[in-house]
């Protein structure tokens, strides 16, 4: 069954200088803040690690009490196409009363949100874990009162992204959520994934990213094997099982034609899923899982898990 998912994964995704340096300690800073409405700002915030500016939408809780902070991620396109949680999404309604502010990046495309060993021709300079672990935490402080609690999820590439960042990030992150991940990066699996992505999908080199297949930045990387990590920590696991649902439309021929590329995508990641959840459960660390019976890789899904992966979000955040 793996090695077919793995051919599939490949076929469907891809038709669809070593380090200058360690990372920068120096904080971000925000260059310009836009208001969007009364709760949404568009800052761009510079990054010292990536000598360029990021755009980050925040979605402001509508109390302005210190609250926690929720850092969501966009999947493969990092946001910097209609694919992200505020065109495709729902996420600006769903927590417009929630008590939380919430970071969305608007940028990493086929990055995976980590530090790269070196620049990359296609996609440039990546140091992700430094922005969002620390250049981007001491930006916001200046303009967000916060209660120093933060979760951190995201979906499809960044859903793995973000439990790895959980665990390498110590005590930063209390809560995590996975939304169609595939945490096993090192595996079979999830290297045939990670390199669909970024080499299939971003012309870019993973040997870049991580070194060679095998190498220790791919263990290190690897949520699965640093599972351990996560203890102590909310933890949500979600993905579908590829098969349409409520929310596909079989009449539609520009439709269908999304379920055949992200049918056969959510199975593998499913697959991913729970792999990873037996590992939690074999360590004996407590995870909220969401497994519908149907279900594809698309917003609409997405957005079922997030108002799923909510309370126990909600939880580690007090």
């Amino acid at each position: 069954m793996v090695p077919i998912l793995v051919v599939t994964l490949i076929a469907v995704v891809t038709t669809a200088a070593w380090s200058v340096g360690p990372a920068s300690a120096a904080p971000g800073r925000i260059v310009s803040s836009e208001a969007i409405g009364s709760n949404q700002l568009l800052l761009s915030v510079f990054s010292p690690s990536m000598d360029r500016s990021i755009p980050v939408r925040v979605l402001r809780a509508a109390n302005r009490r210190p609250v926690g902070r929720l850092y969501l991620l966009n999947g493969a396109g990092g946001g910097e196409d209609s694919a992200n949680w505020v065109e495709q999404g729902n996420a600006p309604a769903f927590f417009a009363d929630k008590p939380v502010d919430v970071i969305i990046p608007m940028a990493g495309a086929f990055s995976y949100y980590t530090d790269w060993q070196r620049d990359d021709p296609a996609l440039g300079r990546n140091r992700w874990e430094t922005f969002l672990t620390r250049e981007l935490p001491a930006a916001l402080n200046g303009t967000l009162s916060s209660t120093g609690r933060n979760g951190i999820a995201g979906l499809s590439m960044s859903g793995s992204a973000a439990l790895s960042l959980a665990e390498r990030a110590g005590d930063l992150y209390s809560a995590v959520a996975s939304m169609s991940g595939c945490p096993n990066t090192s595996g079979l699996l999830g290297s045939a994934y990670v390199r669909a992505t970024v080499e299939g999908r971003g012309a870019a080199d993973t040997t870049n990213m991580w070194g060679p297949p095998g190498s220790p930045d791919w263990v290190a990387h690897d949520a699965q094997i640093n599972a351990e990590r996560l203890r102590g920590k909310a933890v949500f696991v979600s993905s579908g099982p590829g098969v349409p649902g409520p929310h596909d439309n079989l009449s539609d021929a520009q439709h269908i034609q999304m379920i055949l590329v992200g049918g056969p995508i959510e199975a593998a990641v499913d697959e991913c899923s729970h792999r990873f959840v037996a590992r939690l459960a074999a360590l004996g660390i407590g995870v909220t899982t969401y497994f519908p019976p149907t279900g594809t890789h698309s917003f609409a899904y997405w957005d079922d898990a997030l108002a799923r992966a909510w309370p126990v979000l909600a939880r580690g955040l007090r």
